[in-house]
């Protein structure tokens, strides 16, 4: 073993002593370190200052009680989490995440793939993830109402649009922002926009913010496409999810002339060969909160599958967006054995380590979360920028800038990969590109 695989493996050892059973977390630590041997060979200074040990240790930690009172007068008692991961290059920037499975290997997951992506975009914001096991499905307004307030009053001393900026993540719409935010004001008495990102339009938010994630996930394929002569325009999709990411990444396939023809939810997925209607998928999922077989029920052709995985419908673009670990080793030959050319991951880690073996061995074009699902990070700064000159812009306009980030993104990520002899590697590109924006920073502001 050479002397820098050495550090690195030291490294990786030490975040499994130090953060014991967080498995998410050891998993995007792991895959950042395994492309940054030829980083660190070439650029010593980084191991010398040790800076790879101080991205993976995070600048602070809060976990804190939630208790609120449900519409039965029951007390419940939820936790709260946010990480503060990384400042480098701005506020910490990040989502917050409600849902049962939360816990700390979660958020510090986000966290630590939020760093490199925040940096990917080239604008001026850190690193950090938050949220809690309350899970908003099937509660009350009122009650959603409650848990925020509850959660916001631990929180507000935490944050601030020069410190920490919180956005939404699973389980964290508009409903829930707006709560979030109306508490702050209330506690704070300022009315401080840029504290939270994706509020409604008419106080504070920014227009393509809830298309962002899946557009710019789309803008990201259009050019890997564009990098072999190719496009959109007749190509199959295959997108898991259909929440906020799923439904607008389906939108923008449409426009650019390419058919989805299958989706999904935790009850299972819907195959539609005429293409995913996607005004009656905004209507069951956005406006009713139904489920798939809503959807089935009122569109003649489209069948629901419970069994099985949706990564068995034939594919030539595949783009995961439900939650982590979606899609295994055998989902990914699945997809390989039926054609599938490209896979750009719309959620947060969604494919396991083993799944992008598979599509490097078999030459599929992959692209990770950190990079292809940046738009949404991307247009929470743009918000950022719109509350810190009392401005709002068009829609044209801001499409236009989150498709020019998303664009220079690739370009970063296939330079990166070409400098280091892995032209077409996007996880090595993003991962050194996003790493050594953030390195150089940390250096310049010494040991801190």
């Amino acid at each position: 073993m050479t002397t820098t695989q050495s550090r690195l493996e030291a490294i990786y050892d030490l975040v499994l002593h130090r953060n014991a059973g967080e498995t998410e977390f050891h998993q995007a630590v792991r895959e950042v370190l395994d492309s940054l041997g030829p980083v660190i060979a070439r650029h010593p200074e980084y191991a010398d200052a040790r800076v790879i040990e101080r991205i993976c240790e995070p600048e602070r930690q809060i976990i804190f009680r939630v208790p609120w009172v449900d519409d039965n007068g029951r007390i419940e008692i939820h936790r709260g989490f946010r990480v503060e991961f990384n400042s480098a290059l701005g506020p910490y920037k990040g989502g917050l995440r409600f849902h049962p499975s939360v816990y700390l290997g979660i958020v510090k997951f986000l966290g630590f793939e939020q760093i490199f992506k925040n940096a990917l975009t080239g604008l001026p914001i850190g690193g950090g993830k938050g949220g809690s096991d309350f899970d908003p499905k099937g509660r009350s307004d009122g009650e959603v109402m409650r848990f925020c307030q509850s959660y916001m009053t631990e929180l507000y001393r935490h944050i601030g649009e020069y410190t920490d900026v919180p956005a939404g993540d699973i389980g964290v719409g508009g409903r829930e922002i707006g709560y979030l935010f109306g508490q702050y004001k209330r506690i704070t008495n300022r009315y401080e926009s840029g504290v939270l990102t994706g509020k409604g339009i008419g106080w504070g938010g920014s227009v393509v913010r809830k298309e962002a994630t899946g557009y710019g996930t789309v803008f990201f394929v259009d050019e890997m496409l564009r990098q072999r002569g190719e496009g959109l325009d007749g190509k199959r999709l295959v997108v898991s999810g259909s929440g906020n990411v799923a439904i607008y990444a389906i939108e923008k396939v449409e426009q650019l002339g390419g058919v989805v023809v299958a989706c999904s939810d935790s009850s299972g997925y819907v195959v539609d060969e005429a293409g995913i209607d996607l005004e009656l998928l905004k209507q069951v999922k956005e406006v009713e909160r139904g489920r798939m077989s809503d959807y089935v029920a009122r569109r003649p052709g489209a069948r629901l599958v419970t069994d099985g995985s949706i990564w068995d419908v034939p594919c030539e673009v595949a783009l995961p967006c439900a939650t982590q670990n979606e899609l295994s080793a055998s989902d990914a030959l699945a997809l390989v054995k039926n054609g599938c050319t490209v896979v750009a991951e719309g959620a947060n880690m969604p494919c396991t380590p083993d799944a992008t073996n598979v599509f490097s061995d078999a030459g599929v074009l992959f692209a990770p979360g950190k990079a292809a699902n940046a738009g949404g990070v991307a247009t929470s700064a743009l918000e950022m920028q719109q509350n810190a000159s009392r401005d709002s812009w068009t829609h044209d306009h801001t499409e236009a800038r989150l498709d020019e980030i998303m664009r220079g993104i690739h370009d970063r990520c296939a330079s990166a990969a070409e400098e280091y002899d892995q032209p077409g590697n996007y996880v090595l590109g993003a991962n050194i590109s996003g790493f050594k924006l953030v390195a150089d920073a940390m250096l310049a502001h010494g040991v801190i």
